[in-house]
């Protein structure tokens, strides 16, 4: 659906001017639409459910809709009061990321038919998203729980997408709201942001959400490793065993940061972590909604820095500069 009237107003607009929201039911879908319009040069408005859109208390201007959902009543009437001057309804499924060379096809594919219905063929010529421009060399593994959503987004948004790491997130949650932590993650950066869901390897740019229904396990491949075991325990998904893991596949090249939260989950085994060499970093509980969790951390006298969601970014990027420097150096 097209609007030729308002179609031919964007060819004027600059590609930073175009906005444009898209609504799918996999959260893995939204990422790879999210990506390609990124390399578009486009503004991603938002990325949600039908569920999450009809919440939405006012509708943002939005020039083109990509729908891969049911076109309900609902959907129709956000995109009418929009003004949009296209909507594309429909696609095929989205490889993941690590099929680097299937997934470069669906966004060609994609670009294709954006170039087509907006008289652009520049689109073409834009190369794919594709964020990993080197290996990683550092696993980053996030804590959290109560207040930890706030903390985490502010870390992520002052930390380059574009350093070799890759970032694992443990985040207690039930698991309605866990869907919606990876648009809350990503808007306003470039990170890609999803709830693991099968078998996958650590990508650097990703902060991989570790599912609450089912354990994950690290491996020496750089694997992550979807088990069908539940959870253990008190807490889902359990930090403190996962940290465990990941100290013993990586040691050395394992930052694990506790944030906001409630209890002591992640504080379980850091003798062993201490004895791999793993790097231990807290928040500051004196600006934690909720200080315990990070409070447990610091008392064990395990942590390796403290401070605010900014200062640990920052941190972190000094740590991964000197890594690189040291391992460039004869």
């Amino acid at each position: 659906m097209t609007d030729n009237t308002r179609l031919a107003l964007l060819q004027d607009k600059d590609s930073r001017d175009i906005t444009v929201l898209v609504v799918a039911e996999s959260q893995h879908q939204r990422l790879a639409f999210s990506e390609t319009v990124r390399s578009c040069g486009f503004t991603l408005v938002d990325s949600v459910s039908r569920a999450q859109l009809q919440h939405q208390r006012q509708q943002p201007q939005v020039d083109i809709w990509l729908v891969d959902s049911d076109y309900d009543d609902h959907v129709a009437t956000a995109i009418a009061a929009s003004y949009s001057s296209a909507v594309l309804v429909g696609f095929s499924q989205a490889p993941y990321l690590n099929e680097a060379q299937h997934y470069g096809k669906w966004q060609r594919k994609l670009k294709r038919k954006l170039a087509h219905i907006l008289s652009m063929p520049a689109l073409m010529a834009s190369p794919t998203y594709h964020r990993r421009a080197e290996p990683w060399r550092l696993v980053v593994l996030l804590g959290a729980s109560m207040g930890g959503p706030s903390a985490v987004k502010a870390f992520l948004d002052n930390l380059s997408p574009t350093l070799p790491i890759c970032i694992l997130l443990a985040h207690h949650f039930n698991q309605s709201m866990l869907e919606t932590l990876p648009r809350i993650l990503n808007r306003h950066n470039e990170w890609g942001c999803q709830v693991i869901s099968t078998t996958q390897s650590l990508q650097s740019g990703h902060c991989l959400i570790v599912p609450i229904d089912r354990q994950i396990v690290c491996d020496s491949e750089g694997r992550v490793i979807l088990l069908e075991n539940a959870w253990t325990g008190d807490y889902k998904p359990a930090i403190g065993q996962l940290l465990k893991n990941a100290s013993d596949v990586y040691g050395s090249e394992l930052v694990s940061i506790i944030f906001s939260g409630m209890g002591c989950d992640g504080s379980q085994y850091l003798g062993t972590i201490q004895d791999n060499h793993s790097q231990l970093w807290a928040q500051d509980p004196s600006i934690s909604t909720c200080p315990s969790q990070p409070q447990a951390i610091i008392d064990s006298g395990y942590c390796n820095f403290i401070g605010s969601p900014e200062a640990l970014a920052q941190k972190l990027t000094d740590y991964v500069n000197k890594m690189s420097t040291d391992f460039s150096e004869p």
